[in-house]
């Protein structure tokens, strides 16, 4: 699977994180960031955090996903329609993105669907008329949506936070939890010898008080990408149709499978 689709996917896996219908904050990710002088208050709000995205059972609310490439001077902006819905060992993913913009072009129609049922990740892309599925799991052992993103990218909130401190620099940006922001700002620099020291080299998370769940999230790679994700108009642990998650591949269509790796 290409590493930048993966990583698009697994971010739009992330953002779920972030279920929330406010504004995101417009502060620069390249802005000063000032390291709190209360440590604990980090933690706090991670496990605070941590709590909230818990109690998840089910998500419908509009995507805007923004992939930038600033030594190519180039960025790819998509919008569409998210679902998630929260089983006993399982959940169910479907984004369905709409339109396209690039670079100065005019947005365009530009279907594409992404379905994850626990086993399987199906990509439908309507402008190539094909469909390709990637094995994530054995049928047996199904995944959460979560699980699947944290083995390519590091999730804020479902993490323990020991395990966050080991592997990122965490701060508190600009201000502290009690100011009348409505959102609180976290900057995770990736250590020397972190596990994700190949891939990124920071991320940053906007959380909303109110929520008490991001309402933005931004990654820089090592190769100077970036990839942003706002999640907007939400309704949250709302019933969902079934019908929702279904994978209905058009006629004429190619299609392609890929499965499991098997471990050696």
């Amino acid at each position: 699977m290409d590493k930048k689709i993966i990583k698009g996917t697994v971010f739009v896996l992330l953002a779920m994180l972030g279920i929330c219908g406010a504004k995101c904050c417009t502060k620069d990710i390249n802005s000063q960031y000032r390291e709190t002088v209360k440590p604990d208050l980090v933690e706090t709000i991670l496990k605070k955090l941590k709590q909230k995205t818990a109690e998840l059972k089910s998500y419908q609310g509009q995507i805007e996903y923004l992939f930038s490439q600033p030594l190519l001077e180039s960025q790819t902006f998509r919008k569409g329609v998210l679902y998630y819905q929260k089983f006993d060992k399982k959940s169910n993913l479907r984004i369905n993105f709409q339109t396209l913009k690039q670079d100065d072009e005019p947005e365009e129609k530009y279907i594409e669907q992404y379905i994850f049922d626990g086993t399987w990740l199906t990509h439908i892309d309507y402008q190539l008329k094909e469909v390709k599925r990637y094995q994530q799991a054995e049928p047996n052992e199904p995944v959460d949506a979560f699980d699947l993103a944290r083995r390519n990218f590091p999730i804020i909130g479902f993490s323990e936070t020991e395990d966050l401190k080991k592997e990122f620099e965490i701060k508190l940006v600009g201000q502290e939890e009690t100011e009348p922001s409505p959102f609180i700002q976290l900057h995770l620099k990736v250590k020397p010898d972190s596990i994700y020291k190949d891939d990124y080299i920071s991320i940053d998370f906007w959380i909303d008080k109110k929520l008490y769940l991001p309402a933005k999230v931004v990654a820089v790679s090592t190769e100077e990408d970036i990839y942003e994700i706002k999640l907007l108009k939400a309704k949250v642990n709302k019933k969902l149709d079934k019908k929702v998650f279904e994978v209905k591949i058009p006629k004429g269509f190619g299609k392609e499978i890929i499965p499991l790796k098997k471990k050696d």
